[in-house]
């Protein structure tokens, strides 16, 4: 007995944990400073850490209520209607849940490279097939149009990130709506907003109440803190926005996760607090790390080291670590996630020490 022929697939590489690494060199886990998966520097709302506290007696019932609720919540303030919303485990669940609704056998799907290893992950678990664009260091990692266009070939979903990851860079709402413009009918844009709040750029959610051939996806992993409860979202049109029930995981959003959306979604100030707190990371990072960087809209920055691989582990060696980005394809690279004034300084001290 084995399973189907899985040698297209790839395996998603995850940044180090604080476990792992303080196991491997033998280090206390309390000197570590984790700055490898964008996670929010300042965990979870308090606000959601008392409901998850609150709601844990409850755990033995389905949350039918809850994640009607919280639909209804990210309805209002996005302005669309709850069935446009479609709740996942996390933002990578409503990615499969997009590649359930809208992939047949065989169909192609584009996404970037450097890029998030889902997107073609999802399709490919789904019978699809994998086309790439190229995101080019010699061109800033700028994402353009044109950039985009020349690779396309009728593929049946279009994968955009903004910003992304790992670059940082970022697409405008008009330049995804020209995507959307001169791709095919049947073609769908997915634009990746999993980095949102971090940016000052307007969202594209807009065009997702205007077009049926844009669905945005959101998560509350990055700037609200809960990565470890796998909350997400997908924003699609309210043409075939009914699709949800017939391709959905019963409950996908557990009763403790959709606990902690509302909850987190109540606690403006943490998120306010989380996102100007990466702003000045950025800025002290461009302005004292000791080689190149790039402009970035979310809570990270990438940064060319030469030997991405060597310099994270002497950096973990120092209790620091962060991103190798050989799996992205970026070998000569880092990514350093934006950790709290003091976590930031002490990652830029130890790497300029490398470098």
């Amino acid at each position: 007995m084995q399973p189907r022929d899985l040698s297209a697939h790839v395996a998603y590489e995850a940044g180090r944990g604080v476990g792992e690494v303080a196991r491997e060199l033998g280090l206390d886990e309390e000197t570590l400073i984790k700055l490898s998966s964008n996670e929010n520097a300042f965990g979870p709302s308090p606000k959601a850490v008392e409901a998850v506290k609150a709601h844990a007696p409850m755990v033995h019932t389905y949350p039918k209520s809850s994640a009607a609720d919280l639909r209804e919540r990210l309805a209002d303030r996005l302005s669309v209607d709850s069935g446009q919303i479609w709740l996942a485990n996390g933002g990578d669940g409503a990615l499969d849940y997009l590649s359930r609704a809208m992939l047949r056998p065989g169909e192609e799907v584009l996404v970037p490279t450097p890029g998030f290893a889902y997107y073609g992950m999802s399709a490919r678990y789904h019978h699809g097939s994998v086309n790439e664009y190229p995101i080019e260091k010699a061109d800033g990692f700028t994402q353009s149009v044109d950039g985009i266009l020349e690779h396309y070939s009728d593929e049946r979903i279009v994968y955009l990130t903004s910003p992304h990851n790992p670059t940082g860079s970022e697409v405008s709402v008009a330049d995804v709506e020209t995507i959307a413009e001169e791709t095919a009918e049947e073609t769908l844009v997915v634009i990746d907003e999993a980095y949102g709040e971090f940016s000052a750029s307007p969202s594209a959610v807009p065009l997702v109440r205007e077009r049926d051939d844009i669905a945005v996806i959101r998560t509350f992993s990055k700037a609200h803190g809960l990565a470890g409860l796998r909350l997400g979202y997908a924003v699609v049109s309210d043409a075939w926005a009914d699709a949800y029930a017939r391709v959905n995981t019963p409950f996908a959003a557990s009763e403790i996760a959709c606990r902690a959306g509302l909850a987190a979604l109540d606690d403006a100030s943490h998120v306010e607090r989380t996102v100007e707190t990466a702003a000045w990371a950025r800025e002290y990072i461009y302005e004292n790390l000791e080689c190149q960087t790039w402009e970035s809209a979310g809570n990270f920055v990438l940064c060319e080291v030469d030997n991405g691989s060597e310099i994270t582990a002497a950096a973990q060696r120092e209790g620091v670590i962060v991103r190798d980005t050989t799996s992205f394809g970026l070998p000569e690279c880092i990514r350093i996630t934006c950790g709290t004034r003091e976590e930031t300084k002490r990652a830029v001290e130890v790497l300029n020490g490398l470098l």
